[in-house]
């Protein structure tokens, strides 16, 4: 093959969430249902980074189409992510889950993570994205989820841990357990947390999404 010449990177460290809604392809979701549970997923998120001080216009987003590619500039403090975003994320979910039928209730799982960024032409790449996304689709987090009514289950790479959740008194780091999760380039440490629902929308919807064993 041809050498083509050298690549200039630019890139930017950044804090990168990523969002993937439980059980998006599930059969018993119509179309129309995805729609609303999109939008839902997205009010949800632009209210909850309002709510934790993180300006959700000024961060990149990059639509995966059953979730979201958050990144946040390294001038955008990370303990608004470990202390304020989860809470009120898990709470706008349930605001979502209270008006909208079972088809249309939201489950979300969350990737937290940091590292450099690499952006073209055409969007954003770079290892940390990639491991990102190998955190949120870790069936270690997966089956955490299905097994509880929670309605977001949230996945800190090691590094985010180490560095910004269990440093921060409002993180609430003792609720996160360590796991193992494999891919990329081998087994890599992580720290899962979920975060439930108020009783009485545990109640309606939520207990349907747990039958789906892929949610």
């Amino acid at each position: 093959m041809d050498w083509q010449g050298s690549v200039g990177l630019r890139t930017a460290h950044c804090t990168l969430v990523v969002v993937d809604v439980a059980g998006f392809g599930r059969y018993a979701r119509t179309n129309p249902n995805k729609l609303r549970v999109r939008q839902g997923m997205y009010c949800a998120l632009e209210r909850a980074f309002g709510a934790a001080g993180i300006p959700w216009a000024a961060c990149r987003h990059a639509d995966l189409g059953d979730g979201v590619l958050v990144l946040a500039s390294a001038e955008i403090t990370k303990t608004l992510f470990a202390d304020l975003l989860l809470g009120a994320l898990a709470d706008e979910l349930a605001a979502h889950n209270r008006v909208h039928p079972p088809q249309e209730c939201i489950r979300l799982r969350l990737a937290l993570h940091a590292g450099e960024v690499s952006y073209d032409e055409h969007g954003v790449t770079g290892t940390s994205i990639l491991h990102a996304h190998h955190l949120v689709d870790a069936p270690v987090l997966k089956r955490a989820l299905a097994d509880t009514s929670a309605v977001l289950a949230v996945i800190a790479s090691d590094w985010f841990f180490d560095e910004v959740v269990r440093h921060s008194e409002r993180s609430e780091a003792g609720a996160y357990r360590s796991v193992a999760v494999a891919g990329g380039e081998g087994p890599a440490g992580a720290w899962i947390r979920l975060l439930g629902a108020p009783a009485a929308v545990r109640s309606r919807g939520l207990l349907w999404a747990q039958r789906d064993p892929y949610a």
